[in-house]
């Protein structure tokens, strides 16, 4: 299904989900951190999967946190960190400066990715009363080209259509930002944006 031609009143649910998302992420993060957490508003659409690599750059190399999506909608959670980005949150909840990643890095990072998928996950759900399970997430460290032929291409368990909410959180006057893609199964996206009025 073509969703490009969806107005920015239609858009404007998915940005209000993305704003309860991204507020309840920033509560648990301020608590992880034990530190204030600001975030901006963030930006929410919906791009071709095929666009991701045009956006980002097939080539860059990213660490991704990607989380299996059970229940009415199926489909999969990518969570885009750039590397600095990573390390630097690595430092701030452990203290220690990383070249590459350990498994308490990779723990760390699990659990943000946690965080953030289960907040913007419950948003959704509650907007929509469907049942959206996130399961435990898993931490890759490769070219963003590599990663998404490895998780979705190669299987053929993805839609067409790719919700994109990119987010960008404040600690200490610096960002931590990332994109949050949710990767649906063919008709979950529908059965959300038909849920939540977008689509009649």
């Amino acid at each position: 299904m073509d969703y490009s031609n969806l107005t920015s009143f239609q858009l404007d649910a998915f940005k209000e989900v993305g704003n309860i998302g991204a507020g309840n992420a920033a509560t648990a993060l301020s608590q992880l951190l034990n530190s204030k957490i600001d975030m901006t508003v963030p930006s929410v659409n919906i791009v071709r999967f095929e666009d991701v690599f045009a956006k980002m750059g097939s080539e860059q190399v990213v660490i991704g946190v990607i989380v299996r999506v059970l229940g009415d909608t199926p489909g999969n959670i990518l969570f885009i960190f750039e590397k600095n980005t990573a390390f630097d949150l690595i430092c701030r909840l452990t203290g220690i400066k990383e070249n590459e990643i350990t498994e308490m890095g990779n723990s760390v990072l699990a659990e943000v990715g946690n965080i953030i998928s289960s907040s913007y996950m419950n948003a959704i759900s509650k907007f929509t009363n469907l049942v959206i399970t996130p399961s435990v997430p898993a931490v890759t460290y490769d070219m963003l080209g590599a990663i998404l032929s490895t998780t979705f291409i190669e299987s053929g368990q993805y839609d067409d259509s790719v919700l994109d909410i990119e987010t960008v959180f404040l600690h200490e006057n610096t960002e931590i930002g990332g994109h949050f893609y949710y990767i649906p199964m063919p008709g979950s996206l529908e059965k959300i944006l038909t849920s939540l009025g977008i689509l009649i």
